[in-house]
């Protein structure tokens, strides 16, 4: 395991073990680590920021527990295939018609273990159909199956007013108020739905051109582009900026649409340990030592891709290091902004804002309006240049439809609110109150025991199940209780790392948190949960290590 690397002028857990935590010059108190340099210069130098995250490692007879789990489900998953071959038990899944059984396989068996035995099993906490608007309560469509989740029906009953904790509605503008959307139905009116065309053909209005305009505005740039799918922004943008004979350096936790995107671009990628910046130097200092494979020529260029805050481990990129990394090797700086732009900082602004960085900083600001805007699409911010060639060679501005005028409006509208410009200061306000709850609901599980990780100001919280049986068992028993939740498990988390992940917002009132928390009190004992060494009294001393006598 790397080492981890230093931190900003606060505290962080870590998965690493203890003897290396000694090694590399990292002290640790109740449960806290915090980074310092050899020299014992603390590099809160780089940024005033504190710098808080957790990544608890679990007890050791958690993992031994949860691979015996797995164990056992694949057990009897051999099984469950040796009665579906001998026909003792019906075969539900796709399988290859008999006149192409000298074909080669469409469909092969072993890809498909884990789907058929273990994922259909608790199938049913996933693609729950939503009935209203994912504020933050919603109606859900009941559902059942009567054989073990191959198929639903609908029973036409709706679970009514459903606590909504999986959403990424950080700042509650996925909303229905007539007011509110006033602008939005009235640019409906006239533009319609769709706009039938490119950006580059007959696809850009008049509304693009002015939302373009406000986010680099927002961002402090000199110039943005918006794209209608959030997704494809990464995808179809990066292969524009990079290709052959360039390297890309990517953090191993960065989303599937930069790693697409990274992929398609035919650049060499090599991966860094998740913000560990001893790792991303490392590779730094090989690909200008060495440069290119066999030839050893320089690299065309060098890019960095990171993002803001990653969205299955709640943690917050260390941006101001990673930025003295991209000048001291002379590299470009790629930083994706989808879950903390809105969410982070003072004003809304993400993580440039949340250090306090300049936005010059980032070669290529990326962030998406499907979260904290309550809207679609993404855009590419930065220099006028930059933006000016991808509207020239983006895939997403040749092939891709323009995005629709309403949701344009609704971004717009959104944008107006956060940046004071409808007069009023209820931006701000959604912000605050986005960190009130955000750091009220992470403390909360903290003193109730849970591991949870991430930043202590992200609002995307996971909270960590282990074992394969408790995924099913945790969303069942909190939709019983009327709360929705998202649960994740192995292959989209490490096989020792399923858990809970949930979105906090601003939209969230302190009576619904208390009760999504007492609910998760309640099953955090029923299910034992509570794996936290390092939890924090609900009740601390009012007096520590002081002593002190009263006078007569």
């Amino acid at each position: 395991m790397a080492n981890p690397s230093a931190v900003c002028n606060g505290h962080l857990h870590y998965h690493h073990k203890q003897n290396n935590l000694l090694k590399s010059g990292i002290s640790k108190k109740n449960g806290v680590t915090k980074g310092i340099k050899k020299n014992g210069v603390s590099n809160g130098s780089l940024s005033k920021k504190a710098f808080i995250e957790h990544f608890e490692q679990a007890p050791m007879y958690v993992a031994v527990l949860t691979f015996v789990g797995f164990g056992v489900g694949t057990i009897f998953g051999y099984l469950r295939d040796f009665m579906r071959a001998w026909g003792l038990e019906k075969r539900n899944i796709a399988t290859e018609r008999e006149q192409q059984k000298d074909f080669v396989p469409l469909y092969q068996d072993f890809e498909n273990f884990y789907t058929r035995n273990l994922y259909m099993r608790i199938r049913d906490n996933w693609n729950r159909p939503i009935c209203s608007v994912p504020g933050p309560q919603f109606d859900l469509m009941e559902r059942v199956t009567d054989d073990y989740n191959w198929t639903f029906r609908f029973t036409g009953r709706t679970i009514k007013n459903v606590i909504n904790m999986g959403s990424y509605n950080y700042l509650g503008f996925a909303e229905t108020d007539a007011n509110a959307l006033k602008t939005v139905a009235k640019e409906l009116e006239k533009y319609g739905t769709g706009i039938c065309s490119t950006r580059q053909e007959m696809g850009t209005l008049d509304k693009h051109i002015e939302l373009e305009k406000l986010v680099a505005r927002f961002l402090g740039v000199e110039d943005a582009m918006v794209f209608g799918m959030g997704f494809a922004t990464n995808s179809m943008n990066i292969p524009a900026l990079v290709g052959k004979g360039c390297l890309i350096l990517s953090d191993e936790l960065n989303h599937t649409s930069l790693v697409l995107g990274a992929r398609l671009s035919g650049a060499t990628i090599r991966i860094f340990k998740h913000n560990n910046i001893q790792s991303l130097e490392s590779l730094l200092k090989d690909a200008i030592i060495y440069g290119q494979p066999r030839s050893r020529r320089a690299w065309r260029k060098i890019i960095i891709l990171v993002e803001g805050i990653y969205s299955m481990e709640g943690s917050i990129v260390r941006l101001p290091e990673i930025v003295s990394l991209k000048r001291k090797y002379k590299a470009y700086l790629y930083l994706d902004e989808a879950h903390s732009i809105g969410a982070v900082g003072a004003t809304g602004r993400g993580v440039v804002e949340y250090f306090g960085m300049n936005p010059d900083d980032v070669d290529v600001l990326m962030g998406t309006f499907t979260k904290s805007f309550g809207a679609a699409g993404g855009y590419i911010a930065g220099k006028k240049d930059l933006v000016d060639f991808l509207r020239t060679h983006s895939h997403s501005a040749v092939y891709a439809t323009s995005m629709c005028p309403p949701v344009a409006e609704q971004i717009i509208r959104a944008m107006k609110c956060l940046m004071g410009l409808d007069g009023t200061t209820q931006g701000l306000q959604r912000v605050q109150k986005l960190g009130k709850n955000t750091r009220y609901f992470r403390r909360r599980l903290h003193e109730m025991g849970f591991i949870i990780y991430g930043n202590d100001d992200s609002p995307v919280v996971p909270l960590l199940l282990f074992m394969p049986g408790k995924i099913g068992a945790f969303a069942r028993r909190m939709l019983e209780k009327n709360i929705g939740v998202v649960v994740v498990g192995f292959p989209a988390t490490p096989i020792t790392e399923s858990r809970a992940r949930f979105c906090v917002s601003a939209a969230h009132t302190r009576e619904m948190l208390d009760t999504v928390l007492n609910a998760l009190d309640e099953l955090g004992d029923f299910l034992q949960l509570k794996y936290s060494r390092y939890s924090k009294s609900a009740h601390p001393e009012l007096y520590e290590e002081t002593r002190f006598e009263l006078d007569d």
